[in-house]
Order: C-alpha cells, then structure tokens, then sequence
C-alpha cells in the first residue's frame, strides 16, 4: 500500500502542475476538452471546498462534478420553464427509496462528452477512471424498489416525459456493510460527509409539515388540525438527465428543518442544553436513516413521521405547482387537478398521500368531500410490490391517532363509506367486509390496513410481473377484483439500458452496436433480437467471449481489493447479490456451494480434473435486526474461510462473500457474470429486476418460475434458461403435506446439513438456522419456503449447468441469445406503458 500511496502523492504534484497551465475560466456550456478542462478548473479555484493548491483525484471529482452539473442545470432550468409554459398533465412519483447508484458516468453518457471529459481530465493530470471511482454511492435505497424508482427517472428523462420523482434525503441510508468475525456488522453510510456535488438546495422550497395536535372543530362544522410540533421540509433537487436529449427532470429530495424561533435560547443559557434544542434534534431523527428500527413504539412513530413527512411535503409542491401554472391563465377549478396532476405511490409508503391530498383539499382548500375525494381518487394509482403478509403495511390505530388525528378522522370515513357502498350495492360481499374493509378493529390489535386504503381509494392498482398480477387479482385481492374489474393492470418491471449495459460494460456494448450496425438500441431495446441470427457465427462468439474475459478480470481484480482473496477468470462466475432474506433462498445456493465442496473432497485426484471450476459468489444486506438473515451471512462467510484455504480443490470451488452490495459493485459485477441465481420460493418474488440485468448482459439464469423469471425465460428460449423447481401452484399443497409429516427428504440435503453440524466450518451454533428447515409446522421450523423440497431438483439443475458450460461454443450461443432476448425488459416500456395506460401522460420534449 506504501508504495502506491507515494505515487498518488507524485500523481498529485504532477496534476497540480498541469492544471496550473490551464486557463481558470467559466464555461459552463463547453463541449470541447481544452474549454472543459477550464470549467473544471474554474471550479476548482472559484466553487472551492478543499484548501488552495490541492488538485487530487478528490477535489478533481468535486470540481468535475461542478462542471457537469453546470450543464444539467441549464437543461433542467429549460425543462422546468418549457412545462410551466405548455402545462402539461405531470406525473409525481413518490417512493421511501430512490437508489442512484454513481452519477458522474451516467450524466456525461447521457449528455454524450464521456470522451471530451476523458481529454480534460487528462490535459488536467487526471485519469476519468479514477476520478469516477471518488464517488460515494448516494446512500438513498436499499433494494429493487429503490433502483426500480431511479431505473424510472432515467425512463421518465429519456421518454421526455412530464415526471418528477419525490423522495427524502436520508443522511446515513441504510447502513454500510462490514464483513468481521462475527458476520455482519453496520455502521452509518458516509455519503453526505462532505457533500452532495449533485445535489442543488431550494431554499425558497419550503413547506410546514405537523405531527400530533388535535383536530378543532368551528362552529361551521369545518374542521382543522392544530397544535403539535411543526417542521419545515426543505426541497433539494437532484437533476435527472436522459439520453441524448435536452430533456431533465427532477428527483425532489426532502429534509426536515426547525427554525431558529424554535431555539429556546432562554433555556439554553440556563444550562438545559438538550431540551434547548429538542425540537432540531427531532427534526434531525425524520432524515437520518431509512428504515429505522421499529421494534419500539418511538421505531413505529419514527416510521410513520418518515412516510407522512414525504406524501404531506410533497402534495404541497404538487398543488403549489399546479397552481403555479394556472397563474395569470383565466378560471380553473379543482375538478381540472387530476386532469394536470398524476401521483405514483411505490409500493405502501407512500399511503398517507390519499388522506393528506384529501385533508389540503378540505381543510385548507374548503372542499366538499364528496369533490375531495373524486379529484383524489382519480389522482392517485398503487403499485403493489409484494405478496408476503408481513411486508403490507398495517399501521396501529393508536398510533396513527397520536400522530395524525385527522388522518385518521378521514380514513374512518372513506371505511365507513365504502361499507356502505359494499352494503348496498353488493349483499354477496357482507361476509366480507371484515376482511376488506380498511380498518382491521380486531380489539387485541385495532390496525389500518394500508394496501386496502391503496386498492379502495386509487384509480388503479398494478403489480410489477405477469405472474405477481395474476397472483393479486386471483388471491390477495380478488374481492376487490369482483368490484372494480378494470382497476387492476400489470405493469413488468424493467431497468434502464443505458446505466446496466452501455455505461457498465462499454465492451458488450461496442460489440452490440458493431455487429447490429447501429447504437439506437440503447433507446430501443426491442433491436436486441436481431443479434439472433449472428448466435452461431464463430467471430461474434470470439469478440463476445473476449468481452466477458475482461469484465471478468475487471471483477476479479475489484474482489482481490475487496475482500483479499483471488479467483481465477478462468472459472465459472456464479453470483447471486440481493437483500438477503428467507424467501430469496440465500440458504439454499449455500447448502448447494457445501454439497459440491463435500463431494470434490472425496473425488480422487483424477476425477476431480473433469468436473467445472467455479467461484461463487454472494452478496446482500442482511437487515440489522433479521438474525436469520445474518446467519445466513455468516455461515457464507464460514464456508468461504474454509474453502477457498483448503488446498485440495480451492482451484477447483471459491466461496467469495462480497462486502457492501450497492449500484457500483452491482455495476462491476454483473458484466462479469456467467451464471446467476434468481432461486427465491415460486410466488413470492412479485418481480426482481437483476434477473434482468444479468439476462442482459449475456448471464445464464438458473431459477424458479417466480417473478419475471417467467417472462424472461419465454423471451430468451426454455434452452437457455437452467429451471428447477416447485411452481406457484403447488407451494401451498407441498406446505400442507410437509405439515402432515409426508415429506421425504434427499439425502444429498441431508449431507450438507450434516455437514455444517460436523463443526467443519467451525464453531459457531448455526442449529437455530437449521432448525428452520427441520420439523413439520411451528413458528420458525417446518421449511415454509422449500428449500428441502427444491433442493434435489436445484443440483439436478447445477449439474446441467456445469455440463453446458464445458461445452464453449454452446455456451457462448446462449449468452448472446440470453442478451437477445432481453429487449422487452426496457424500463423505457414499462414507462411507456405507465404514462400511456394508468397517467394518461404525452411527451414534452424541449425544443
């Protein structure tokens, strides 16, 4: 390391000479090297955030960042002027998570200067590949939902459509991954330690959102929420560009003030530090982290302050906007908002946006409900993203009271009226009512059922694959289904090919473009299919190969850095990275991964020679309070101590743990992958969306038929696809037998799971996991998500895959088939079908 760190130092030297000898300038617009080269070093002396004379790859980020973001203002100010002049209809969509990932290569991709920046930063002393790796991921998601919303924007932008994304600006995100001993370890994200260059703070934006009080009632009857604590929400922009267009939209970010009023200074100079300031200090909780802990009622209160700060501060911008544009325009009336005004909710958190819009258009607009409610309910949509009960959302009535009391009066009305409709017009469904209502008075645990407050109040609902829609409609809401049949769509996930293929694997992309003689595929993703007919040709196969050879040396490097350990390039790249979680079947690709370990130990020599070499490799967040997740964590990391240190056939099988799964190491990762896993328990992955990005990048999908892995495989061929399995269908017979005892186990699961308890991994008790695949029923025990059952039927797959990958020429045909076939997979058509058939939204292209 020594060494390295003294050429940075001469590096540095060298870069400040350089950067002496160009001319300090502003340039904002500039397109050619030597005016960029300029802009940045205008940046670097006159927007100065570092002491003088200091030009290191760090402060040459921040002023590269400065430059770009130069040009996405002047764009985004065009934009924002262009939609206040034409005043389209808009879509505002709300999500908990927006998870962005780096953006300095994404915003001069999309601009198209990636080559020009390349030759500033040079006549700058600077390599642009170590400038983009300064960047700290924004720290503002955790999963899917979160990069489904950025994947969204980057759509949105690109479709030039009317669209702007509303989240909060958490300053510790999630958490930041550590790998010790003892398994997994957080720590706060860092991302905001220094700053944002990205981001662009509104200190006009600024919204008041209360929490607790009372509902006062006038003598007119009309009510009004008063009292409490009283917050500001403050809006900063991060500004969305899409490719090769002018267009660029907004993520509007929130965080949560007190004024300087809300000081109490008396009580400060009397010594009463903390009670002084107890009004900042809570206004600090509201964005510090996503998902806190709600094991304790202030977790829950904490949760709920989170989600209504998002919808309430957001609504005010939407209706201010609104009526920004009507300004000076003649008459309008409320009844046009919905005809102007489209709202997303992503998923549940979002929720408190129907209560809220319903309350500002009563309260403070004096509204009639029964005009209140047909502007909301034709304003707002849901996506749902699950199925599984323990991930939709019910709030606790006392909880909700305490907090928001006239939410709560609102949300008792639209339940008492919807019975009343339901008790009217469909007799056949008093039975039920209990189940469908939105409140749940269950007198041990009164709740609010926050997807029945979705469903019964959004004009329409959607699920995010063809197999999760039909699952909702069928089961979880098909009452409401025999109600309103046209409420319910499908809407398929995508993600955007510009961050998951052109950006992170430049070689692929070269390659597609080279033989499809024209790069309009990274716009129309449909164009992929005509690399069909090239499938067999032996100099594509050749270009193809030499393509993932060096991502792959690229991501063994980066896994040597990261967790000290080398693999060989020349093996099997097997990866699986997501959440870690029951249900996603971490646990079952790790039985696998000891199973194959257990049987090269007792090959000889000889036999070993003919089997495939692999590396395996896994990667996730384990939530910090879901223990099982985070033994599932350890025991990989187990499992990796000893595998990859036992000589006999560490050439043959690595287990690699891979730290800290965010956007940049997905980028890394995934253009070198070969195989993937996508093994969640059929039914209960509503979609995934790096099975699709592995798909296009020419990875092989070893998987259940669950979530979009359906769709995925029709679109790439059943030949190209490793399936195992139990299907939808028949998980709850097979959980039915397993708890009348009719379950057989194969011996190989028997094996590895004897394996681990042999103490081979070492010493740490991992029975309380095992026991969650033991027994027949009971909390915790009796295998709910099938990893027994599917266990065969996955090595049977495994073996398939080892086979088809000795075999090169096959296997090559099947990656560029599997890339082929992904073009549907786009999330500029799931946009596009979004605004067409739920938003109701045309292009609005600046000029």
């Amino acid at each position: 390391m020594a060494g390295s760190v003294k050429s940075n130092g001469s590096n540095a030297i060298t870069a400040a000479g350089k950067s002496s000898k160009v001319p300090a300038t502003a340039q904002p617009l500039a397109e050619e090297p030597a005016a960029i080269a300029s802009n940045i070093n205008y940046h670097a002396q006159y927007s100065p955030h570092f002491s003088p004379f200091k030009f290191e790859p760090e402060q040459a980020y921040y002023a590269t960042a400065e430059s770009v973001r130069d040009r996405l203002v002047q764009q985004w100010n065009e934009t924002y002027l262009h939609f206040h002049k034409v005043d389209p209809k808009q879509t505002y969509y709300l999500s908990m998570e927006f998870l962005q990932g780096r953006a300095l290569t994404n915003a001069i991709g999309s601009l198209n200067i990636q080559n020009a920046y390349a030759d500033a930063l040079n006549k700058l002393g600077h390599e642009l590949e170590e400038i983009v790796e300064q960047e700290k991921d924004a720290a503002l998601g955790n999963g899917g939902l979160g990069r489904l919303a950025s994947c969204f924007l980057d759509s949105m932008a690109t479709l030039n459509l009317p669209a702007w994304g509303y989240g909060l600006r958490y300053r510790y995100g999630l958490f930041k991954q550590r790998i010790a001993r003892e398994g997994q370890e957080e720590s706060a994200e860092d991302w905001l330690e220094k700053f944002s260059p990205w981001e662009i703070v509104r200190h006009d934006v600024l919204y008041p959102v209360r929490f607790f009080g009372r509902v006062e009632v006038n003598p007119d009857g009309y009510r009004k929420w008063v009292e409490g604590e009283l917050f500001q929400a403050l809006a900063y922009d991060v500004p969305i560009p899409g490719y090769k267009t002018k267009n660029t939209i907004s993520l509007r970010l929130w965080e949560a003030k007190a004024s300087a009023e809300d000081f109490n200074l008396f009580q400060f100079n009397d010594g009463k530090y903390e009670s002084a300031a107890q009004l900042h200090s809570r206004a600090q909780q509201i964005c510090a982290v996503l998902y806190p802990g709600d094991a304790t009622e202030d977790g829950k209160l904490l949760r709920l302050k989170q989600q209504f700060f998002l919808c309430s501060a957001s609504l005010q911008d939407i209706i201010f906007r609104f009526k920004e544009r009507k300004d000076g325009k003649g008459s309008w009336k409320w009844s046009d908002f919905p005809s102007k005004v489209a709202v997303q909710l992503n998923d549940t958190h979002p929720t408190l946006a129907i209560p809220e819009l319903m309350r500002l258009l009563m309260d403070e607009e004096g509204l009639g409900w029964d005009e209140a409610w047909d502007v909301t309910s034709r304003t707002v949509a849901y996506t749902n993203h699950t199925v599984l009960p323990e991930a939709l959302e019910k709030w606790s009535q006392a909880v909700m009271w305490k907090l928001l009391p006239r939410h709560m009066e609102i949300i008792e009305e639209i339940d008492k009226r919807f019975i009343a409709m339901i008790n009217a017009t469909r007799t056949d469904l008093e039975s039920k009512i209990p189940s469908i209502r939105v409140l749940d008075n269950n007198p041990q645990k009164p709740v609010v059922r926050m997807a029945n407050l979705c469903v019964v109040s959004a004009h329409t609902v959607n699920g995010v694959a063809q197999l999760h829609s039909d699952i909702l409609k069928a089961e979880l809401f098909e009452d409401y289904v025999s109600i309103w049949p046209t409420k319910f769509q499908n809407k398929t996930n995508g993600i955007t090919p510009r961050r998951w293929l052109r950006f992170c694997s430049p070689e692929l992309s070269n390659i597609i473009t080279k033989w499809l003689k024209t790069d309009e595929w990274v716009t129309n993703l449909d164009l992929l299919v005509g690399l069909r007919k090239f499938a067999d040709d032996e100099k594509l196969q050749a270009e193809w190969a030499s393509a993932k050879m060096a991502n792959k040396q690229r991501l063994a490097q980066y896994i040597e850095r990261a967790t000290g350990v080398s693999i060989d390039p020349n093996t099997l790249f097997d990866i699986q990275v997501k959440r870690i979680h029951e249900y996603k079947r971490q646990l079952l690709n790790i039985l696998g991964a000891i199973y194959r370990y257990k049987k090269l130990k007792e090959l000889s020599p000889e036999e070993r020679k003919k089997t495939t070499p692999r590396t395996i490799m896994i990667g996730g967040k384990a939530f910090a309070t879901y223990t099982n997740a985070k033994r599932i964590v350890k025991l990989v990391t187990d499992v990796g101590t000893v595998v990859n240190n036992d000589p006999e056939v560490n050439s043959l099988l690595k287990v690699i743990f891979v730290p800290n799964y965010n956007v940049s190491v997905a980028e890394m990762l995934i253009p070198g992958s070969e195989l993937s896993q996508h093994i969640s328990t059929a039914g209960m992955e509503a979609s995934g969306t790096s099975n699709m990005k592995f798909a296009l990048n020419g990875c092989l999908i070893i998987g259940t038929l669950d979530g979009a892995n359906v769709e995925i495989r029709e679109e790439v061929g059943e030949d190209n696809f490793f399936l195992f399995g139990a299907t939808a269908d028949q998980v709850t017979k097979l959980r039915k037998e397993r708890e009348n005892g009719l379950f057989k186990p194969d011996p190989r699961f028997e094996d590895a799971k004897d394996f681990i308890r042999s103490g081979v991994f070492g010493s740490y008790d991992y029975n309380p996991l095992l026991d969650s695949l033991e027994g027949n029923s009971g909390f915790g025990r009796g295998d709910y998500f099938l990893v027994g059952y599917d266990f065969p039927s996955y090595m049977d797959a495994q073996e398939k895959v080892d086979e088809a990958y000795k075999d090169r020429k096959r296997w090559l045909k099947m990656s560029i088939l599997s890339t082929a076939g992904s073009g549907k997979f786009s999330s500029d058509r799931t946009i596009a079908q979004y605004a067409k058939e739920i938003w109701k939204i045309q292009e609005c292209r600046v000029p």
